[in-house]
């Protein structure tokens, strides 16, 4: 099976994952747009991103999981509507080709990880020890958001017989 972990927004990340092992890690794919030239997610790559991943495995299932978030305090309306829109993309996306699509919170895969109430960066210590030959890919900061997308993706495989969304 194969194993779409996404954390969802403009600085997310996407993971494909299949047995223990991580067959890539990727920004969220972005484009500009209109005169001020804001970034927002490119439904377009997502969409070949994926693609290219059913190519490879064509007998393995295909499952997504999303990070599922909500409206965060103190966060404005125009970044949260923005937010909004780089997630129901990507559901529209996934939906449209017909992929299962999971959800599951940040509280309950970061509990699964012991990272409730650590620094951001932890995820990214967390995935370097556990895929160390990976630790290239997570080299700057930044790159937490792809360590959350390979936790979201492990923590479904490691629970996916529990989860009955």
């Amino acid at each position: 099976m194969i194993i779409v972990g996404i954390d969802p927004g403009i600085a997310g990340a996407i993971c494909f994952f299949s047995n223990g092992n991580i067959i890539d890690v990727i920004d969220m794919p972005t484009m500009a747009e209109g005169k001020k030239n804001k970034k927002q997610v490119n439904g377009r790559q997502i969409f070949n991103e994926i693609k290219t991943i059913k190519s490879k495995f064509l007998d393995e299932n295909i499952s997504v999981v999303i990070e599922q978030v909500s409206a965060m305090p103190g966060q404005g309306v125009t970044s949260m509507f923005n937010f909004g829109q780089s997630y129901g993309v990507i559901k529209g996306i996934c939906s449209a080709m017909e992929l299962p699509i999971y959800y599951v919170r940040p509280a309950k895969w970061k509990k699964y990880f012991n990272l409730i109430n650590s620094e951001k960066d932890a995820s990214r210590t967390k995935v370097i020890e556990m895929f160390p030959k990976i630790s290239h890919k997570l080299s700057r900061k930044k790159d937490n958001n792809k360590a959350d997308s390979i936790l979201i993706a492990k923590f479904f495989e490691n629970t996916r017989e529990n989860n009955n969304n």
